[in-house]
C-alpha cells in the first residue's frame, strides 16, 4: 500500500497526496489499495514529459522510423479479423472494405479484449483462456478533458505576473484537490459506488507553454487528467452530453477556487468519459492501460497465466500492446519484448 509507505516517509499530507497520485493514475484504486506503486521517467521515479507536437506526433514519429525501413502503413483501415490457416496458423487479417493482408506472422497491439473476443472465433481459442480473458478487470476512473483558453490560469497560490507570461509553475503538472490521501480516497469511494467524484483528482498541464505551437498566440491549450469516474454509473444512468457537461462543470468548479477566472477563460472544451475513451480509441472500459496493472494482473498474469510471453493460443499471433507485459505506460516495452520474440521464431520458419 502506497498511502502506509508514504505515512512512513513523510509528514506533509499535501506531499503524500500529490505523490500517491502517481501511483493510482488510471487506476480503480485508491492510495490505500494494496499493490498501488509509482512509475518513473527516464530513471526518475513519479516523472512524466511531454511530446513536442502532442502525443500524435510521438505516432509520427514510429510511423516515420518504419516507413524509412520499409513498412507499410494503412491508416483508417479496420482490422476484422484475423485470417487463420487450415492448421490454425495466423495468415494475416482481413479489413473491412474485403482486403485481405496475408502474412506469416500477425502482431497486434489492440487490446486482449478485441484480439481474442471480437477478430477471432471463439471455438479457436481454449475456453479457459477465452475465460480468463473475459474475466480481466478494465475498470477505468478516467475522465479527460482537453480545454482552450485565451489566457493562462492565475492561481491564488502562485499569481500570474502582470505581463500574463508563463511562470515555472506553469511548466510542470499541477495537482488539485490533493491536500490530502483522505481526499483521494473519498473521490475512488464515490466512484466505486457509481457516482462521479464530487471532488475529484485532477492533474492539470499546460502543454502549449512548453509547445507554443499548439495554441494561438496569447492562448493556450489545458490538459486536464482526472478522477475518479466509473464507467458505469449508478441505477443504469447514462453517460450522456447531460452527464458529460455535469461532470466537467464540477472540475471546472473545482478549478475556479484555485484559480478564479478560469471558468471565463475557456473558449472550448473536450469531455471523454470512460465510454467515450472505449468507442474512440478501443480501449476496454475506458481503460488507459488496456486492464487494470494490479498485482493479480501484471508479470505472468498478464494477459493470462501461460501467455505472459507475448504468444497466444494461436501460432503466429502475437500480443504486443499494453495488455501484453509489461502493461502500459508510454514506453513501447511490450512492442520491442514482442518483435524480439516473433523475430526468433521468424528464423525458425
Amino acid at each position: 500500500l502506497l498511502g502506509q509507505i508514504l505515512d512512513q516517509w513523510f509528514e506533509s499530507e499535501p506531499l503524500k497526496a500529490t505523490l500517491a497520485t502517481d501511483a493510482v493514475i488510471g487506476a480503480m484504486a485508491s492510495p490505500h489499495t494494496p499493490g498501488s506503486g509509482m512509475g518513473r521517467l527516464e530513471g526518475r521515479r513519479g516523472a512524466g514529459g511531454y511530446v513536442a507536437g502532442g502525443m500524435g506526433a510521438l505516432s509520427q514519429a514510429i510511423a516515420s522510423a518504419a516507413a524509412a525501413r520499409g513498412a507499410h502503413i494503412f491508416a483508417e483501415k479496420a482490422v476484422c479479423h484475423v485470417l487463420l490457416g487450415r492448421d490454425g496458423r495466423a495468415q494475416g487479417v482481413a479489413l473491412q472494405d474485403g482486403t485481405e493482408v496475408r502474412s506469416k506472422l500477425v502482431l497486434s497491439n489492440a487490446s486482449p479484449q478485441i484480439t481474442f473476443l471480437e477478430l477471432l472465433p471463439q471455438e479457436q481459442l481454449p475456453e479457459d483462456f477465452v475465460q480468463q480473458i473475459r474475466q480481466v478487470d478494465t475498470r477505468s476512473p478516467v475522465t479527460k478533458i482537453n480545454v482552450a483558453v485565451d489566457r493562462l490560469p492565475s492561481f491564488l497560490a502562485a499569481p500570474n505576473a502582470r505581463d500574463g507570461q508563463p511562470l515555472p509553475q506553469h511548466q510542470c503538472s499541477i495537482h488539485l484537490n490533493c491536500e490530502g490521501t483522505h481526499l483521494l480516497h473519498q473521490a475512488f469511494t464515490e466512484a466505486a459506488h457509481g457516482h462521479p467524484s464530487s471532488r475529484p483528482m485532477i492533474e492539470l498541464c499546460i502543454p502549449s507553454v512548453l509547445d507554443p505551437g499548439l495554441a494561438p498566440r496569447g492562448c493556450h491549450v489545458v490538459s486536464l487528467f482526472t478522477q475518479y469516474t466509473p464507467s458505469v454509473l449508478a441505477v443504469g444512468r447514462p453517460w450522456d452530453e447531460q452527464a458529460r457537461d455535469a461532470y466537467a462543470d464540477t472540475v471546472f468548479d473545482c478549478i475556479e477556487a484555485y484559480a478564479p477566472g478560469f471558468k471565463a477563460s475557456v473558449v472550448g472544451r473536450d469531455i471523454l468519459t470512460p465510454p467515450d475513451l472505449e468507442r474512440i480509441f478501443g480501449l476496454p472500459g475506458g481503460n488507459i492501460f488496456h486492464g487494470g496493472m494490479s498485482l493479480d494482473q501484471l508479470y505472468f498474469a498478464r494477459p493470462a497465466p501461460s501467455y505472459s510471453g507475448y504468444h497466444s493460443p494461436i501460432p503466429g499471433l502475437y500480443l504486443c500492446g499494453s495488455g501484453a507485459h509489461p502493461g502500459g505506460g508510454v514506453m513501447g516495452a511490450a512492442g520491442r519484448n514482442a518483435a524480439q520474440v516473433a523475430l526468433k521464431d521468424f528464423g525458425r520458419l
